[in-house]
Parts: C-alpha cells; structure tokens; sequence
C-alpha cells in the first residue's frame, strides 16, 4: 500500500511542476484583455463628450503650435 502511495505523490509531483502550455495560456489571457481594453476604449470614444473632449484637446494643442 504504501508503494501505491508512494507511486501517487510521485506523479503528482510531476505534474504539478509540469507547466508545457503555461505560456500558451499566458498569452490567451493577454490577448483577452487586451481585447476588452479596446472595447472599452471603443466604447469611451464613440461617446459624444469624449469626442468633444479630445477634439478640444487637440484644437487647442495645434492652434499654439501656429
């Protein structure tokens, strides 16, 4: 019985430390956020005030740059 044991911790212990697909994983939360950053940046920017807002802004930086 306590080979059996002994034989499980061993395994699990393997595929504990095993981290082949970590990165995959990583990069597919990365993206999914990225992507709910640009929704919420698109949603931000087809509102009104926010574009009369950054019009404004860059009105008035080019109208000192003249």
């Amino acid at each position: 019985m306590s080979l059996t044991k002994e034989r499980l911790r061993r395994t699990l212990d393997r595929v504990m430390r095993d981290e082949r697909g970590a990165s995959t994983a990583e990069y597919a939360i990365t993206v999914l956020a990225a992507c709910g950053f640009a929704a919420v940046l698109v949603a931000l920017l087809a509102s009104g005030e926010v574009r009369e807002l950054l019009m404004g802004i860059i009105t008035s930086a080019l109208s000192k740059g003249s």
